[in-house]
């Protein structure tokens, strides 16, 4: 790895860890360059080694603004933990690109609903989703933060959100506690396939852990009216990338 790759590595992890900490879609910025660098298996695992230690620093962010709902968490962290095991398994051995089209399709949806249905969005209400509705789906949505991880925020914030009640603030705090939950068993797993760059991956992660500070204390900061606006342009955005890049 050169210098210049590093410097772009640290810029491209800044920016991601910043729209993950606030929406998500930050692998469709971090991905491709990894790609370039170290392949498309091995920049799925090492992108994962990032993404553990961005957020935490936002969990820290979020949680000096005591915006992360550890008590309504706790029924959601063993279905996606399950699933994210399975999803990184599976990544191991199987190409990832038959989910691109069928994601950018739920990054276009979640962009619609956050614009023509904004209050339910911004506003806690009533649990949407019970059992064994709630716990299948958010194994699905660990599933798929496994296998693929770019876009898991997106799910896992409308699974938050309009299933399980939350704003976007909260949802945005919990997001990144699930995310953290389950990412050491990702690493293990990319990395028992031989499918992780450390040094890489540490690079990549000093950029995306400033990042993710920045937009964690600006989301406690701004409220989630702000953050819709950041959502539906990070979800379009990436939904482009997977689509026609």
């Amino acid at each position: 790895m050169t210098l210049v790759e590093g410097l772009i590595l640290v810029a491209a992890g800044g920016a991601a860890g910043f729209i993950n900490a606030l929406a998500g879609g930050g692998s469709a910025i971090t991905i491709p360059i990894l790609t370039e660098m170290v392949g498309i298996n091995t920049a799925n695992g090492t992108n994962r080694i990032a993404i553990f230690l961005a957020n935490l620093t936002a969990i820290a962010g979020y949680q000096k603004g005591e915006a992360v709902p550890w008590r309504r968490l706790r029924v959601l962290l063993i279905p996606t933990v399950f699933g994210a095991a399975i999803g990184a398994w599976v990544s191991t051995v199987t190409p990832p690109d038959v989910l691109r089209m069928v994601f950018a399709g739920v990054l276009l949806l979640v962009a619609a609903s956050v614009v023509l249905r904004p209050s339910r969005w911004l506003e806690e209400r009533e649990v949407a989703l019970h059992e064994p509705w709630r716990s299948l789906v958010f194994l699905g949505i660990g599933f798929y933060g496994g296998f693929v991880q770019a876009g898991v925020g997106f799910l896992l914030l409308a699974g938050l959100v309009l299933g399980a009640g939350m704003n976007l603030v909260n949802g945005n705090a919990a997001k990144v506690v699930l995310i953290a939950a389950y990412s050491p068993i990702a690493i293990l797993l990319f990395a028992n396939a031989a499918q992780v760059d450390i040094v890489v991956g540490v690079v990549l992660a000093a950029g995306q852990m400033s990042g993710a500070w920045a937009g964690s204390r600006l989301a406690v900061l701004k409220g989630a009216a702000w953050i819709r606006w950041v959502l539906v342009a990070a979800a379009v955005v990436a939904a482009a990338r997977l689509a026609f890049g």
